[in-house]
């Protein structure tokens, strides 16, 4: 069980690189299936790693790769995609966050002090992961169905859906920026506490 929650990272790591090419060449479905799977993995490995106790430094660390490269390869492609300051600026902060914490744990480990990801299961940064992949699957699911609109196929429920979609996924990564800037305050906090540690 051990390694099959591994190669569950894995495959999401793999996934992180595929949602590229994909949505460069406009595959749309292929770019929302295979994200949709990734996220079903993230929530799939870390319930199977708790259930049978197989939880190791090396399957947190597989998982915590998986996760920001899924996240952060896709915001990079929308943003490039979507032109709008109101989805640039909050990718923008939180791709700073994520590297704003990667330098602060990098930081205490030459110090050869943890700063492990929180344990808890509702924790802010599991919620701001959460909001930010409802958030990129509102958009990918908006760019797929935009691929059947047609003269022939176009209708109001049509146009109302991907206007909810298009809403949603506005609202959901402002709500992920919140949560970002929270959970780096947290990160923030902690590391403050590890500090006092050092001579």
């Amino acid at each position: 069980m051990k390694v099959f929650v591994n190669l569950l990272s894995i495959f999401r790591i793999c996934v992180a690189f595929a949602i590229i090419p994909t949505l460069m060449m406009q595959w749309y479905w292929v770019s929302l299936i295979l994200f949709a799977f990734g996220a079903f993995s993230d929530w799939c490995d870390g319930y199977l790693a708790r259930k049978f106790k197989v939880c190791t430094k090396l399957g947190g660390v597989l998982d915590h790769i998986g996760d920001k490269l899924l996240v952060v390869n896709t915001f990079i492609m929308l943003a490039l995609m979507m032109r709008f300051w109101f989805i640039i600026i909050p990718i923008i902060i939180m791709i700073a966050r994520e590297l704003y914490i990667s330098g602060l744990r990098e930081f205490l480990g030459t110090q050869k002090i943890e700063m492990p990801v929180p344990k808890a299961r509702f924790s802010m940064g599991k919620i701001k992961t959460t909001l930010q992949m409802v958030a990129i699957l509102a958009f990918l699911m908006l760019f797929a169905i935009s691929t059947i609109v047609t003269p022939d196929t176009i209708s109001t429920k049509l146009l109302i859906t991907m206007n909810v979609l298009s809403q949603a996924g506005i609202i959901f990564i402002w709500f992920a920026l919140v949560a970002s800037i929270w959970s780096a305050t947290q990160y923030t906090f902690t590391f403050m506490e590890k500090l006092k540690k050092i001579k």
